[in-house]
């Protein structure tokens, strides 16, 4: 590689890092129109509740006890991030399911509102006039937003000035209404495919009242949808093509066979609900979620510094440039974790505490092979490639056997373990990155250069 290249490469490295800094913390430049959005803690670290749920199973086949877990689990994460918490962690165990609530303050509504039965709801569209109405005063109010964003007003300003519209509220209402046929009246839904595109679909059987209820239904809205709603939030809205006798009815749209099972499965969960008895909670304090935090990034640092002042010691120039490509490692695991995001946990950023030492490990590695080459009397270019080379079936066997352990933890681990895993694994694959890309191209800055000549820098 030319020494252009070379340069290029370097200052590409140092970019991205700069930038991923910013991302990692943007109240350092405070770039205009940067993101400043913050990491995810889990609740070990935000605080929160920990729920364990028994569900009762006694009035469900063995072979459907899978599916009614997954549709009970389905309906209270629709639950929880209605409550506001955002994505939940909700776990299957057998009959019980594991609810976590990071940063929930009020854990007995929260509790309150899991405890209820999933509601299912059937909604006919509502007259063309009202649905007029409703839609012109949604133009009014983009049309006025626009105008305000336009004129430079903030958030806050832009919500003051829409809430002065005449009838505001009109352009929130749904353009559906209520009516009488609810998942009471639902005996089952199952998947199923049509007999001519074989395409899949999912099958409905209402009870007798239900039945004639379905019937007048849509004998008055042929030619239009039908929504149905699960808890508040629209699942489906399939256009009626005739009516519907006998209390079967399909639901034919642009289904895989997965989403097909998902759809039935969340009609089932909301017809039937699977009964759940909450048999533990432990909540977990704000102030102790944050010593844990705290302690965690003290140790995170002090292992940081540690092995920085290792390397420098003990490989001097070689050390330097290990240190100053770990430091770059750690910029992109902890723009990744913020991007992804990563729920990070106690074990979660135990995990990136130990991939630390992987990437050093590899370079580790590296350096012993380069100081090898240039004690035999090898010129610094041929020592730079050669340790890379001679480094490189070690460090690929040592990271890629860890690796599949960590994949098989999180495979089959429970969250506690799948987080550790989880930034296990991101840390050793960017660690990689880091010994065999970063700090080779580092290395060949050097060739040619007075200081390749100063020897005790290197060996």
């Amino acid at each position: 590689m030319s020494k252009r290249n070379n340069y290029i490469i370097v200052g590409i490295i140092f970019l991205l890092a700069f930038f991923l800094g910013n991302l990692i913390y943007p109240q350092f430049l405070k770039l205009p129109n940067f993101p400043d959005n913050p990491f995810k803690l889990g609740l070990d670290l935000q605080g929160g509740t920990h729920l364990i749920y028994q569900a009762d199973l006694s009035n469900i086949e063995q072979e459907e006890r899978s599916s009614a877990m997954a549709g009970l689990r389905d309906v209270i994460e629709r639950r929880v991030n209605l409550f506001g918490v955002q994505e939940p962690i909700v776990q299957i165990q057998d009959e019980r399911l594991i609810v976590e609530l990071a940063g929930i303050k009020d854990p007995g509504t929260a509790i309150k509102m899991i405890g209820q039965t999933p509601y299912l709801e059937f909604k006919e569209q509502k007259s063309e006039e009202e649905q007029q109405k409703i839609l012109d005063k949604r133009e009014e109010i983009q049309v006025k937003a626009k105008e305000l964003q336009e004129q430079g007003k903030t958030q806050e300003e832009i919500s003051a000035e829409l809430d002065k519209i005449e009838n505001w509220q009109l352009g929130m209402e749904d353009l559906f209404q209520q009516t009488s046929l609810t998942g009471k009246y639902l005996k089952k839904a199952e998947v199923g495919f049509d007999q001519t595109t074989y395409k899949p679909l999912v099958l409905l059987q209402f009870d007798d009242e239900g039945s004639k209820i379905f019937e007048d239904l849509t004998t008055k809205n042929v030619g239009k949808p039908l929504a149905i709603y699960i808890d508040g939030i629209s699942i489906s809205s399939p256009v009626v093509q005739e009516a519907i006798s006998g209390g079967k009815a399909q639901i034919s749209g642009k289904f895989t066979i997965d989403e097909a099972k998902d759809l039935a499965r969340n009609l089932n969960a909301g017809a039937l609900p699977v009964p759940i008895e909450l048999i533990s909670q432990q909540t977990v304090g704000p102030t102790l979620g944050k010593i844990s935090l705290e302690k965690s990034l003290r140790a995170g640092i002090f292992g940081f510094l540690v092995i920085i002042l290792f390397m420098i010691i003990f490989y001097r120039m070689l050390g330097v440039l290990a240190s100053l490509a770990l430091l770059i490692y750690a910029i992109i695991v902890l723009s990744l974790f913020k991007t992804i995001p990563v729920t990070l946990t106690l074990a979660g950023i135990g995990g990136a505490i130990l991939s630390i030492g992987m990437a050093i490990d590899a370079n580790v590695l590296i350096f012993s092979r380069m100081k090898e080459e240039l004690m035999a009397g090898k010129s610094f270019d041929m020592s730079v490639e050669e340790g890379f080379s001679r480094a490189w079936p070690s460090i690929r066997d040592g990271n890629l056997t860890t690796l599949l352990v960590a994949v098989i933890l999180f495979v089959f681990g429970s969250s506690f373990i799948k987080g550790f895993a989880f930034t296990l694994s991101l840390g050793i694959l960017i660690s990689m990155f880091s010994a065999i890309f970063i700090t080779k191209n580092f290395l060949r800055v050097f060739i040619g250069t007075k200081l390749e000549k100063v020897k005790w820098l290197w060996r």
